[in-house]
């Protein structure tokens, strides 16, 4: 199985390369468009300001391409609120894959970035199988997306919100799965074998 991460202004690459190679699977990294359209699953990782990595998108082309993609494309934390339709950071247009805003989180009580384990429940989809409500995954953002009919995960966090998208063939979500244990680490393996 031959598995792209979308190489851009991003971190996180290398923990989803790790978490890749833990399952037999050596990915390229890539931002050529051939090598991303032949590919048989994409990965969209990213940690980052989403202005600058828009910016870093668009001046590449990228932005359309991700849009065009026909294989499986999983997005991971700033990778999902970039598919989303508009991020409040920055008041950034995206890439309008989920018809859904991303919001920053407001609390007087609760600290802001999320960071840490949450649980995630209301699961739907393959994506999930053999994953628990209620199981727990690691997350750092600040900025979260609006609950909406693509959401196949929740997590309650200031408000509940989208952990995790679907719509076509693109899946996201807003945790590191490659920073999750086992959970996360079944929940890549399957988007390699199930979707």
């Amino acid at each position: 199985m031959k598995v792209a991460i979308l190489k851009y202004n991003a971190g996180n690459v290398q923990s989803v390369r790790y978490a890749l190679q833990r399952l037999g699977i050596d990915p390229i990294l890539t931002d050529n468009a051939e090598e991303l359209k032949s590919a048989d699953k994409v990965i969209f990782p990213g940690v980052g300001e989403a202005k600058s990595a828009m910016d870093y998108l668009k001046a590449r082309q990228l932005d359309q391409l991700i849009k065009d993609l026909k294989q499986p494309t999983l997005g991971v934390c700033l990778g999902l609120q970039l598919m989303c339709k508009h991020s409040e950071e920055r008041d950034t247009d995206c890439l309008g894959i989920f018809d859904v805003n991303v919001k920053k989180f407001e609390s007087e009580t609760l600290k802001v970035p999320h960071m840490g384990w949450n649980n995630i429940h209301d699961l739907k989809t393959p994506l999930y199988d053999g994953i628990s409500n209620d199981d727990y995954v690691y997350y750092v953002h600040s900025y979260f997306a609006e609950l909406c009919e693509n959401t196949i995960a929740v997590t309650d966090y200031v408000n509940p919100y989208s952990a995790s998208l679907h719509k076509d063939n693109f899946y996201a979500a807003q945790f590191h799965p490659e920073k999750s244990g086992d959970v996360g680490q079944k929940i890549i393996e399957n988007f390699l074998t199930k979707i």
